[in-house]
């Protein structure tokens, strides 16, 4: 795969998006550029059903000045999509040859399925979900998937969305109680009509777009959430309702002084919540769920993957770490040294933790927190603790939930207790006592895990069987170089292990030669 740029024009129905990719040669990709232009193509429709002219200018003002940033930054591979307003416009064709013409873009408008599949191919690349029901409300549309097993199963297109409901069903800039209960009755004899929807109570409703995203930034400023990042941002399905009654209840002029409300939405946030919480609460789900990946992540996804041969990441957290490594030069034998002596250290001392825990838990975050091991290291070595936990609590990491994002943040950023303890207090919402000495007493074994290569030489080779003798802890270590720095290091950070575990720990060295004659 040779290094390059793909870019992706997303021509909705309430904004049109310009998103510029760089993918290199090792499968690595990041964000370059995002642009956006709120368009509201769908309410620039004559009474025939087609686009405006005023409609018709305002995208071709648009493009033309993507197409300005995209040649300024020789961008050769693009894909223009369109979705609801292009696809429901009686000249869509005249529209799509005319941009064809003056600028040389190629619009392919989506098909009801093909907007569908990219919001849930963008889901199941990029969450730890196996299970879900997707929603995207957008400007002219609501597309709603059902996937199981992270295959899609069912995908149904309203022909309804934010602009559209408010443009037939609220007649000022505020929806009277009339027409908040009409919306209502519509939204929900529409949802009603798919049968399969009942048929999987629990499953998590995944918000997609504009509308969800705002939901979810409100919740978080409301709550005070002190971890950034949207994306598997989650929240109980009953606030969700109460939220949405209450943006109904505000005139447009307090919904613009809503934090986390974006100006452009303030006048169809409340029909778009309407849709998302009545389908909440149609399939029973228990909580809502955020994605920041969306229609156009699914299509990058999909020429990201094509050369692959698949439509799916096998493991989207492995997928993370891989991208994350690759942006933070880590040393990945490094990191796959310190992550088997880690294990082997936790499968000698999981007995003395003071915290009943899972052991697939442990285990799984022991293995990615030595992933990203002290990555602050990569903006400075003095500070890397710190930097390693600030980064990991302001990043989002695909196919991780919050809490586990949390979790690795104190483990791979561990120091000391009393650091730990410091850095806990903007979250003790999200956390309770037990869950800080088991991340204090995997973060100690971490802490001693990067101590045994120290030197990068893989010196020490293997964790021995530990043994109590007289109330300590003897766990033997054997080497097969000089383990002389290895010795100093362990033997000065060993205390945050005893303090975890309330026990003292003789580290005694063996030569890896009695591996082998013991073998």
């Amino acid at each position: 795969m040779i290094e390059h740029d793909f870019a992706v024009i997303d021509i909705g129905s309430n904004s049109i998006r310009l998103v510029i990719n760089q993918i290199d040669h090792n499968g690595c990709y990041k964000e370059l550029h995002n642009y956006k232009t709120v368009a509201r193509l769908s309410a620039h429709m004559n009474e025939k059903g087609a686009f405006t002219s005023e409609g018709t200018g305002i995208l071709l003002e648009t493009l033309t000045r993507f197409k300005e940033v995209l040649l300024f930054h020789h961008v050769q591979k693009v894909t223009t999509v369109a979705t609801a307003a292009m696809r429901k416009a009686a000249n869509r064709h005249e529209i799509v040859e005319l941009v064809h013409e003056r600028l040389g873009f190629d619009i392919r408008i989506l098909s009801e399925y093909e907007e569908a599949f990219y919001g849930y191919l963008a889901v199941v690349n990029s969450t730890n979900m196996t299970n879900g029901i997707t929603v995207d409300i957008g400007g002219g549309s609501t597309e709603i998937t059902l996937f199981q097993d992270r295959e899609l199963r069912r995908y149904h297109s309203f022909p309804f969305g934010a602009v559209t409901l408010k443009q037939h069903f609220i007649s000022g800039c505020e929806a009277t109680e009339a027409e908040l209960q009409t919306i209502k009755e519509y939204v929900r004899s529409q949802l009603s009509s798919l049968a399969w929807l009942y048929e999987y109570p629990d499953y998590p409703v995944i918000g997609i777009g504009g509308s969800a995203r705002n939901l979810s930034l409100i919740h978080q400023r409301q709550k005070e959430y002190p971890l950034a990042g949207l994306h598997q941002y989650e929240f109980p399905a009953e606030e969700l309702r109460q939220l949405t009654d209450a943006l109904a209840s505000l005139s447009y002029q307090e919904r613009l002084t809503i934090d986390g409300l974006s100006k452009d939405r303030a006048d169809i946030i409340v029909p778009a919540a309407e849709v998302i919480a009545s389908l909440v609460e149609l399939v029973q789900a228990k909580t809502f769920v955020m994605s920041r990946k969306g229609l156009r992540d699914g299509i990058f996804y999909e020429e990201l993957l094509r050369t692959m041969d698949t439509a799916c990441f096998p493991n989207v957290a492995e997928e993370s770490f891989y991208q994350l490594s690759h942006s933070y030069e880590v040393n990945l034998d490094h990191a796959n040294h310190i992550s088997y002596l880690a294990t082997r250290l936790y499968a000698e001392l999981a007995a003395d933790c003071q915290v009943s825990h899972q052991r697939d838990e442990a285990l799984q975050l022991l293995r990615q927190s030595a992933r990203v091991l002290y990555i602050g290291e990569f903006i400075n070595s003095e500070a890397s603790s710190q930097n390693t936990f600030y980064l990991l609590t302001n990043m989002t990491i695909e196919g991780l939930s919050h809490q586990e994002r949390l979790a690795i943040a104190f483990i791979s950023s561990f120091k000391s207790k009393s650091q730990m303890l410091k850095y806990a207090k903007p979250f003790k919402h999200l956390l309770d006592k037990k869950r800080l000495k088991l991340y204090e007493f995997l973060g100690a074994i971490m802490k001693l895990a990067f101590c045994l290569d120290r030197t990068r030489r893989k010196t020490i080779v293997e964790v021995g069987s530990s043994a109590d003798e007289d109330g300590q802890l003897v766990l033997p270590l054997y080497y097969q170089e000089d383990a002389h720095f290895e010795q100093l290091q362990a033997q000065k950070h060993k205390k945050h292990l005893e303090k975890a575990i309330r026990k003292t720990v003789t580290l005694t060295y063996l030569s890896s030669d009695a591996l082998k004659a013991e073998s």
